[in-house]
């Protein structure tokens, strides 16, 4: 134990000079870019990992092997890419408040659409996902400031029934007449609630599996 001493005050010297720089304000926007990076791809690899782990187990074929890499995979991309989006913007966010010594709101626009241009633009099932989730909330978003700014009345009654009426008729009718419009996991899905609820054979496909393993 005391040989430990000696290793333990340099690594303690080194912990409170990294803990000062932290707390240097002339290095903030730098520092909060790295910080970005970190929390980027933190976030993707969390909200990535538990989704395709559900996905692949579901409904892809192939060797264990197989699923685990593309899992892996899939994580990894997701990480990844929202890493460096997070990076790019806020590495231009800092740029353009240092250029022009204050923030507008156009900075974070044009920030934002170099960083999708750069990081989201190559047409992958990745990015797809990760655009179609964020065009839903935009445009509910858009909805509600169109509201809060008088640009479009306030409804007299709740809209979102009819908005789910028409979301639902929508995607069924793509579903069944128009199905290669669709993402590919969610034909799979819709495949699977849809179509595979139509076939069995005996009580072991029609309560305990979806479809029977053997060549019966």
């Amino acid at each position: 134990a005391g040989g430990e001493g000696p290793l333990r005050a340099p690594l303690r010297a080194l912990l409170r000079a990294a803990n000062a720089l932290l707390l240097q304000r002339r290095y903030r926007a730098a520092l909060a870019v790295i910080k970005g990076f970190r929390n980027g791809a933190v976030y993707g690899a969390k909200i990535r990992a538990p989704h395709a782990l559900v996905m692949t187990f579901l409904f892809k074929s192939g060797s264990l092997r197989e699923k685990l890499r593309s899992i892996a995979q899939a994580t990894y991309t997701h990480s990844r890419n929202l890493a460096y989006f997070v990076f790019t913007y806020k590495g231009l966010m800092a740029a353009q408040s240092r250029l022009q010594g204050k923030k507008i709101p156009f900075h974070s626009f044009l920030a934002a659409c170099i960083g999708g241009w750069l990081v989201f633009g190559e047409n992958n099932p990745i990015n797809s996902q990760i655009i179609m989730y964020l065009l839903s909330r935009i445009l509910f978003g858009l909805s509600r400031l169109a509201v809060e700014k008088g640009y479009i009345p306030q409804p007299r009654q709740d809209p979102f029934p009819l908005l789910a009426a028409l979301v639902w008729g929508t995607v069924l009718w793509l579903f069944e007449y128009h199905r290669e419009t669709l993402q590919p996991s969610l034909q799979s899905s819709m495949t699977y609630l849809y179509e595979d609820s139509e076939v069995w054979h005996d009580l072991s496909d029609f309560l305990i599996y979806n479809k029977r393993t053997d060549s019966k």
